[in-house]
């Protein structure tokens, strides 16, 4: 299976959404070969920022939205057609900022889309602005002074929302990183996965997540609620893997 295409690839050199693309199409060719997925019943859907350029280096169906606007585009598309997976690309600023409103709609009524969040702590395309997510006293374009805002936690967010699967992991990690994918795709629900994604051009901080990230231990509880949010919110360490996945019936079916 080629899921290659010709357009040159314009991401910054040693960027580390060349990973979150390499795990993903280890995904798509995993599930396609398992038999759990067609290849055409897939439709890739991206918005505009850095994470916005990954549909045009795949080979298959796709739609680039407008900035912020991924998840009421991919409820359409699931809406029209059910048969459909449809998996949608957006980053912090994305999804954290301009369309934060849609995909907390979207969790609430549990669509049956997967969201994958490419989460470097800041606005990368336009070169280092502020977002939700960014660290209290980041310094950057649009805070030369440091940025005087607690972050967001997005997951918990989530989870609060109704998303049916929540996880977070780690661009560096592709082969974790594929097999969250993978869940989450294959999750009858809305799956949200914010990936951590190191900026390495404006807010390289491979080695301070490094020394904090520890993934959940496979015995941990994927159902329940408290134990979930309890583990989204450490500080002292982050986090990494699916913290909630429960069956609900979706939005789809429900209409």
């Amino acid at each position: 299976m080629n899921l290659n295409t010709k357009a040159v690839n314009t991401w910054c050199p040693g960027c580390t959404n060349f990973l979150i693309l390499s795990s993903f199409k280890s995904a798509i060719e995993e599930l396609v070969k398992e038999g759990k997925i067609k290849k055409d019943n897939v439709t890739v859907v991206s918005g505009i920022g850095c994470h916005g350029k990954i549909s045009d280096y795949l080979n298959m169906n796709s739609f680039l939205t407008l900035h912020g606007r991924e998840v009421p585009t991919m409820t359409g598309i699931k809406l029209g057609n059910k048969n459909l997976v449809v998996i949608g690309f957006t980053g912090d600023g994305s999804a954290y900022d301009e369309g934060i409103a849609h995909w907390i709609h979207a969790a609430k009524r549990n669509t049956d889309v997967t969201l994958l969040i490419h989460n470097n702590e800041l606005f990368a395309l336009t070169t280092g602005q502020a977002t939700a997510t960014s660290e209290k006293g980041f310094k950057g374009k649009s805070s030369p002074y440091g940025s005087p805002e607690e972050p967001l936690k997005p997951l918990a967010l989530a989870l609060e929302s109704g998303a049916t699967f929540v996880a977070r992991s780690f661009a560096l990690d592709l082969v974790k990183n594929k097999e969250i994918i993978k869940q989450a795709i294959l999750h009858k629900g809305f799956s949200m996965v914010d990936i951590l994604q190191p900026c390495i051009s404006f807010y390289d901080n491979r080695e301070e997540l490094k020394k904090k990230i520890q993934w959940l231990d496979k015995k941990n509880s994927q159902t329940d609620f408290n134990i979930a949010l309890k583990k989204i919110k450490e500080k002292d360490k982050i986090s990494l893997g699916v913290f909630y996945q429960i069956n609900k019936p979706v939005f789809e079916e429900v209409v």
